[in-house]
């Protein structure tokens, strides 16, 4: 390519700057928009909103689309763009600097009643706006998005991100008018101050279920796929979406950089249609590897309150669960176990008469003594199979899905690093746990329900128990549930082998 002639989309740069907020790529808003009937470009009276303008690509891609779909209806080149962004394009900032920025790439002028904007506005702001708002604090909490008021009370030099369209139970008095597509890749979480994933408050569940309700013909939303298995103020919008039979399409992309090159957002990316007049079931396209596999089924198994998102895999899970096999989230400890902390630091390095009883931590090991075991005190003199609550490396394929499993001796206990995964009387049986665990089958049945990097006991709802008076073979699992060759070559597709 001839440098000198290079000229990159500026969005397309803007897209790779930080998982903060994560800008959308123009290719991918245009794929996002290639989901709607084609009929939509060239209807003079359809309406559009982005309630959560960052870099306002959906409304420039939009325009250039009704730009071309009009041009019939419309042949003044002028008269038909001072139309569509008067009367069709609507956009809401998230906040000051990304009001300005979408002005600029949509209007071409940061001030839509400048004298450079492709249209002339009455207001600086034209149809896409930005107001600051506050957060309604209650308990130390927002009631709108439960942002904590110890992070987010400050001044007006700050930011305050309460976004307008989520705060705010009357959200058709925003525009005061119908849209027939809403769509838009919303903030995903408002951090807590904690510095972790799971000390943040999810946002764009809020986004979702606030669009829904102004009732668009269509709605497309790029969001984290976080809620296919709930989790942290997730439950609710997870059962919502599994159950809504208006949702015709979603996109899948385990691994976030198939989306968003360069970005890794635990638990991977989807996209969605939802259509107000669909009623049924969901086509569900994987994306892996470039591989596209695509399945129109129900989003709600039978007994499942999880999303299955792997369309390979829903044979096999079939096959599992005809065995009607007990399945260790019924065993596994919740967090922490033993009610010492990861950051618990009066423990012994060294055995002592007083502190005598081993505990596995990040790091090196030490020793407590039985007063500072808080629960679960019955444990302490059994063997346990314990393993990191914390997943191991990204999401590239294949995946580890957890790291080596570690068995705790009698006179043992563990920080909340770790879950109990079950406890035995002997070693034998606690070896031969291991054994299941290292297997791939095991790890694959925990990777369609695990998302992010935390591990939960919801995590292992779908791993069936077995006999462990005897060891564990990847081959002996899959002859007991009968897989065919194309469904264990999708399990090694899946699952690094653990030594």
């Amino acid at each position: 390519m001839d440098k000198i002639n290079y000229n990159p989309d500026v969005l397309s740069c803007l897209a790779n700057l930080s998982n903060d907020e994560v800008f959308t790529p123009p290719d991918l808003a245009n794929r996002m928009l290639d989901l709607l009937p084609q009929e939509l470009w060239s209807n003079p009276e359809a309406r559009f909103l982005d309630p959560a303008c960052k870099s306002g690509v959906f409304l420039r891609e939009i325009a250039k689309r009704l730009i071309a779909g009009l041009a019939t209806a419309m042949p003044d080149l002028q008269r038909r763009i001072d139309h569509i962004f008067t009367r069709q394009l609507y956009g809401m900032a998230i906040t000051e600097l990304t009001s300005l920025l979408s002005r600029r790439s949509v209007y071409c002028s940061k001030n839509a009643d400048g004298r450079y904007s492709v249209t002339r506005f009455s207001t600086p702001q034209g149809n896409i706006i930005y107001n600051r708002t506050e957060h309604t604090w209650r308990n130390g909490r927002c009631v709108f998005c439960g942002a904590s008021e110890d992070v987010y009370s400050r001044g007006d030099a700050l930011e305050t991100h309460a976004y307008q369209f989520i705060h705010t139970e009357k959200p058709q008095d925003l525009f005061k008018m119908k849209f027939d597509v809403i769509i838009g890749n919303p903030p995903y979480q408002l951090s807590d101050g904690g510095g972790r994933e799971s000390s943040a408050v999810p946002l764009y569940n809020l986004f979702v279920e606030q669009a829904i309700r102004l009732n668009p013909h269509y709605l497309i939303m790029i969001i984290p796929a976080r809620w296919y298995s709930g989790g942290k103020g997730l439950d609710n919008f997870r059962n919502r979406m599994l159950n809504d039979q208006h949702l015709t399409v979603i996109h899948d992309f385990p691994e976030t950089s198939d989306c968003f090159p360069g970005l890794n957002i635990r638990g991977g990316i989807c996209y969605f249609l939802w259509d107000k007049y669909h009623k049924g079931d969901c086509t569900v396209v994987n994306h892996i590897k470039e591989k596209e596999i695509k399945l129109n089924r129900p989003l709600h198994e039978n007994g499942l309150n999880v999303f299955i998102r792997y369309n390979e895999a829903i044979t096999i899970l079939k096959k599992v669960r005809s065995h009607n096999e007990e399945t260790f989230d019924k065993y596994v400890s919740s967090r922490n176990p033993f009610g010492i902390d990861s950051n618990f630091d009066k423990y012994q390095q060294r055995a002592t008469p007083m502190f005598n009883i081993k505990l596995y931590r990040f790091g090196d090991n030490g020793y407590v003594n039985e007063e500072q075991v808080k629960s679960n005190k019955q444990f302490i003199q059994r063997y346990k199979v314990i393993v990191s609550k914390a997943s191991p490396g990204g999401d590239e394929w294949p995946h580890m899905i957890v790291s080596q499993p570690i068995i705790s001796e009698p006179n043992s206990v563990c920080t909340e690093t770790y879950l109990v995964i079950k406890d035995f009387d002997d070693k034998d049986h606690a070896m031969n746990l291991v054994s299941y665990i290292k297997t791939k089958f095991f790890r694959f049945m925990m990777a369609l329900v695990k998302s992010g990097q935390n591990i939960s006991k919801a995590s292992y709802s779908l791993v069936p128990i077995q006999d462990f008076s005897e060891p564990w073979t990847d081959e002996k699992l899959y002859k007991k549930y009968g897989l065919t060759e194309d469904e264990i070559a999708f399990i090694d597709s899946m699952i690094r082998p653990m030594e």
